[in-house]
């Protein structure tokens, strides 16, 4: 049972959270698990959505929103939710595919954002749409970058610690078929202030147009969406504030 803090709105507004948090959910599916009538739980769905901590997927139902991932692990910025769709649809428009923002969930990593390719055969992962971390190149990144070795979940997964020395090296991770037959991937690491990884920019679509090499084909692409999303190094932001505000004028006697 939901524990109440007493203030209704807020409650309410709780319920339908921990509602998109179970799965997806039409208006009816939200109704019957949080209880509320039809207009109140439209109403305030509605309003989360505004705030990104409600998201819609392709069907329309209502999903768990980016800033949810907020604080889970690396904490995820709220101005990168704000700045990701821009990021991905450009990514997008760029390659012809179907572009995901991820970060990670414990075994698991979420969609916090996504833009999909209009027509044709693509990948489809909407925003809230949670994979698991032992497959596909965005489990690659957020592995690779992990602050130490995670033995239990690359004794699971199809690539092996060489792998990723190598998506260490190069910046960016492919894969073929891992996640499901017949579809490839590309994906780079996304940078907090601090340096640490938070997150993972992909780019997903058929084996036929990606290739058994997509990262020679995308890598360049999606790293520079990455670079783009990335905060610059704190050290250089206080730099670069120093000298925007030098300080009070000192004047000699």
């Amino acid at each position: 049972m939901e524990q109440l803090s007493g203030v209704g709105v807020l409650d309410k507004a709780a319920l339908v959270l921990a509602a998109v948090e179970r799965g997806p959910a039409s208006l009816a599916e939200l109704v019957t698990r949080t209880g509320l009538t039809r207009a109140t739980a439209h109403r305030l769905a509605s309003a989360l959505e505004v705030h990104r901590l409600v998201g819609r997927d392709d069907a329309g139902r209502f999903v768990a929103g980016p800033r949810l991932a907020a604080g889970v692990g690396a904490p995820l910025p709220w101005e990168l939710a704000d700045r990701a769709d821009r990021v991905l649809t450009a990514l997008r428009d760029r390659t012809g595919e179907s572009t995901q923002l991820y970060v990670r969930r414990g075994a698991l990593r979420l969609c916090v954002a996504a833009s999909e390719r209009a027509s044709g055969l693509r990948d489809t992962v909407p925003v809230g749409a949670v994979l698991p971390m032992t497959a596909g190149s965005g489990a690659q990144v957020l592995l690779a970058f992990a602050p130490g070795p995670e033995p239990d979940l690359l004794a699971a997964a199809p690539f092996d610690a060489a792998t990723l020395d190598l998506v260490r090296a190069r910046g960016w991770a492919e894969s073929v078929g891992e996640r499901e037959t017949g579809l490839a991937s590309v994906s780079a690491p996304v940078r907090g202030e601090a340096g640490a990884v938070i997150a993972a920019v992909s780019l997903s679509g058929p084996l036929e147009r990606l290739t058994r090499s997509p990262g020679q084909r995308h890598g360049a692409a999606v790293l520079a969406a990455a670079t783009q999303l990335s905060a610059p190094p704190l050290s250089n932001a206080r730099v670069s504030n120093a000298r925007v505000n030098p300080g009070p004028l000192e004047i000699g006697g």
